[in-house]
Order: C-alpha cells, then sequence, then structure tokens
C-alpha cells in the first residue's frame, strides 16, 4: 500500500503527494500526565569524579578582616570595587528641577512685557512650587527658582505701578485738559 512505509526520514509513514504540495501530516500525539499516585520516572544522577592523579586542590587563604573578596584578589579599604564589579566612573550627574527652569523662564517673559500679567504670576507660581520641591527631591535649580520667583514679583510690581500711574495722575490729566478745550 503506497503512503504507509515508515522510514527514518519519514517517522509518520506517510508519503508526500505528487502533486508538489506538502503533505499533511497527522499531528504528534498529546501529552497525558501520568496517573494520580504514580511516580515520574527518575533522571541518573550526575556522575562525581574523583581528583585526577598528580594534581592537588587549590590552596585556600584565610581572609583578613577589613577585606572582601572581589575577583579573586583582596581589595583595599577606600580603593573602590575589585576586578568585574561597578564602582568605577563618575558619579551620575544631579537633576535640574524642571519647575524651576519653567518659573525662570516665566518670570523672564513677564518681566520683558512678552506676556506681563500672566509671566508673572506664573513665575511667581512656578518658583514657590519648585523651591517647595527642592526642599524634599535634593536636585538642583534654587538659583534658577529664586530668580524667576524674584522677577515675577518685580514684574507684578511694575504692572500694578504703571496702573496705579495710569488711573492716579494720567487719566485725570487727560479728562481736566479734554474739558477745557
Amino acid at each position: 500500500m503506497k503512503g504507509t512505509a515508515v522510514t527514518d526520514s519519514n517517522p509518520y509513514g506517510t508519503t508526500p503527494p505528487d502533486s508538489g504540495e506538502p503533505a499533511a501530516y497527522p499531528p504528534p500525539p498529546a501529552y497525558e500526565p501520568p496517573p494520580a499516585g504514580e511516580q515520574l520516572p527518575a533522571y541518573p544522577q550526575t556522575p562525581t569524579y574523583p581528583q585526577a592523579p598528580g594534581y592537588a586542590q587549590a590552596p585556600t587563604y584565610p581572609q583578613a578582616p577589613g577585606y572582601a573578596q572581589a575577583g579573586g584578589y583582596p581589595q583595599a579599604p577606600g580603593y573602590g570595587a575589585g576586578y568585574g564589579q561597578p564602582g568605577y566612573g563618575y558619579p551620575a550627574p544631579h537633576k535640574t528641577n524642571v519647575l524651576s527652569i519653567l518659573a525662570l523662564i516665566a518670570g523672564i517673559t513677564g518681566f520683558l512685557w512678552v506676556l506681563p500679567v500672566i509671566g508673572s504670576i506664573a513665575g511667581i507660581v512656578l518658583g514657590h512650587i519648585s523651591l517647595n520641591q527642592l526642599k524634599t527631591s535634593g536636585e538642583k535649580g534654587r538659583g534658577m527658582a529664586l530668580t524667576g520667583l524674584i522677577l515675577g514679583y518685580v514684574g507684578l510690581g511694575l504692572i500694578v505701578l504703571f496702573l496705579i500711574l495710569l488711573f492716579a495722575v494720567i487719566l485725570p490729566l487727560a479728562a481736566t485738559s479734554s474739558r477745557y478745550s
């Protein structure tokens, strides 16, 4: 019967059809766990070999107090990590608080009359929030936060001073000069 011969190269006992298409082999049998209470077959243990004749075990030396083993060599105190361990290189730079940068930018825009009221108020608010965050986070940026805060207060003060000058001096003078003309 054609197609049922089992060979080494074809373990399922089928031959591909002559049409040139790949054969549809039956799926492999599903895994069935052993019945309850039956033990799985034990695998043989890895054999231990005796020491080869003529070779001695490597000597072990006692550890001196205050030294840590690092890569097989004693580590001197105060010299960083030993071979193959982290510890060398430059420390990571401190992060700068983002709100302190934003406070500085907002304070500058409020002081330069680009966005006078919004920039000054944003510089004040962001400066205070940034200073509170810097107390606990350990980030850098205190100078920028203070500069943004100071520029925000100065810009807001100039705006208030301009409005007082406008309403107290300039508008009454303009009103009186227009009455008599």
